[in-house]
């Protein structure tokens, strides 16, 4: 009877404790049914150390990204490349087996997630990703060759005062996908179609100044609202304004001069991707994509995008992956859309390798910087890095390159691609010929016709009347291409 006594004794006292500790805990009492009347719960907690996949916010993905730097300090570095409207740093991480410094001959990629605040999964496959590269060096070849060859610039989100504002669960429509001002930073960029007059801003002046000063090779940018990989340009002419208002609904491609080496990374990444190469609809609605693969202004044209940008003026190959039919889909999801990624992520990057890459050197084998070269036939051109390296990722087959250097001769050498490994091509330029001038000037030097700083296809179609922006029916347009955007991505 007494040990009856003690237990029950003891069960009265549990119950009495765990009621007084849930009625000092509670803030309020609500009549509404517990569901409504409680947070939904987290499955994980976010740790710095073991990422769950959970949606962290900015200060949660400022202490990983600050943590993962601490904890591997010979593989990563952290740094920012401006603020945001509302303050939050636009961080970068760099992961590489010399991340603090360029290594010379090895090419700079980069990603970039969460342009859209309210597109938020490829921010979080960013911070798996970088996660993924730290902890497997030392296990995986594969990822230790990428990681000594390459060095991975990864921005996890270039809008993160919009993605503040979004709510998990939520697969359509736009409340988060401006920055704080309201803009859509994908329509914010120099445009080579169109003249651009939206008001730039902090985080696309801060993206335009970041690879204004590293030579990136490869690219992806990471977006949710489809499932497809998308590729340059996402803007064409218009032949008439009125062809601008149903330029939505009766889109034709426009093709880069690089269009099978485009076609080929997006096709790198649908046919690495559980899903995305069986072109299947996200809804009955929405375009089917055949291989998981578009032409941008196939799909529905837009003006100041930032893969057009990249490319016509920095030639660097950026392609568009929408990797999620709902924008902001509820976190316990994240897991299988990681595995549906993750070799794809991988896969991208490694194509940096593939193509012609070399140097260019004077005649005392001196480094030549910002050297202009193009491949002929293909007018959208790249300079030499500082340490006179260039790249370029071209398909199997015979090219030609030009190669122009101010006061140097310009000069065309030919080349070979196959498939199994890069073309390593070294250029020595000579110095331009003394010749007699005639006049006033005296002597003076041969000069070939400067190249410009960066090639440009043609004379841009803007500057016919034909592609204003002005009037009603652009008005129209661009109110019918913002909706479209807001639906599918």
């Amino acid at each position: 009877m007494i040990l009856r006594n003690t237990i029950v004794g003891q069960l009265l006292l549990l119950m009495l404790l765990y009621t007084t500790e849930y009625l000092c805990n509670a803030k309020t009492v609500s009549t509404e049914p517990l569901s409504m009347a409680l947070p939904e719960p987290r499955a994980y907690l976010p740790d710095a150390q073991n990422l769950d996949f959970v949606y962290h916010d900015h200060e949660e993905l400022t202490r990983f990204l600050r943590a993962t730097s601490a904890r591997y300090p010979n593989l990563t570095a952290l740094y920012s490349i401006g603020k945001s409207i509302q303050g939050r740093d636009l961080w970068v991480m760099v992961v590489s087996s010399s991340p603090y410094e360029h290594m010379v001959g090895k090419p700079d990629v980069k990603y970039v997630g969460n342009i859209h605040g309210n597109e938020p999964v490829g921010r979080e496959m960013l911070l798996h990703l970088i996660q993924y590269f730290v902890s497997s060096y030392n296990t995986d070849q594969y990822v230790k060759w990428l990681l000594d060859n390459t060095r991975i610039h990864i921005l996890p989100t270039m809008n993160p005062d919009g993605y503040a504002v979004s709510k998990e669960g939520t697969c359509d429509g736009g409340q988060g996908r401006y920055n704080a001002r309201g803009f859509d930073l994908n329509r914010n960029f120099p445009d080579y179609f169109k003249q651009n007059n939206k008001r730039g801003q902090p985080e696309t002046d801060a993206v335009k100044d970041w690879i204004s000063k590293i030579q990136f090779v490869l690219s992806g940018s990471l977006h949710g609202g489809a499932l497809v990989a998308s590729y340059p340009y996402d803007n064409t002419p218009n032949s008439s304004p009125l062809g601008a208002v149903f330029q939505t609904y009766s889109a034709a491609p426009s093709l880069t001069p690089d269009d099978d080496v485009f076609k080929h990374l997006s096709l790198v990444y649908a046919r690495n991707h559980a899903k995305m190469s069986r072109g299947v609809a996200c809804k009955s609605a929405t375009p089917a994509f055949e291989n998981g693969i578009t032409n941008g202004a196939a799909w529905y044209p837009l003006t100041g995008g930032m893969q057009d940008y990249n490319y016509v003026w920095y030639g660097c190959m950026e392609i568009t992956l929408e990797i999620s039919c709902c924008k902001f889909p509820p976190a316990y999801e994240l897991k299988k859309y990681w595995e549906d990624n993750q070799l794809s992520l991988i896969k991208f990057l490694a194509e940096a390798h593939r193509g012609v890459q070399g140097f260019v050197f004077d005649p005392a084998g001196m480094p030549i910087e910002r050297a202009s070269i193009k491949i002929k036939g293909r007018d959208v051109g790249f300079q030499t890095t500082k340490y006179g390296e260039f790249w370029r990722i071209l398909l199997p087959g015979y090219y030609k390159a030009e190669v122009f250097a101010e006061g140097y001769a310009p000069r065309e050498v030919e080349f070979v691609i196959v498939e199994q490994h890069p073309t390593l091509l070294n250029v020595t330029l000579q110095a331009s010929k003394r010749v007699e001038g005639v006049g006033a000037g005296g002597p003076s030097f041969y000069r070939p016709m400067q190249a410009p700083q960066h090639y440009r296809p043609g004379v841009p179609p803007y500057a016919t009347a034909a592609s204003n922006d002005n009037g009603i029916l652009s008005t129209i347009s661009n109110g019918l291409n913002s909706l479209y955007s807001n639906i599918f991505g």
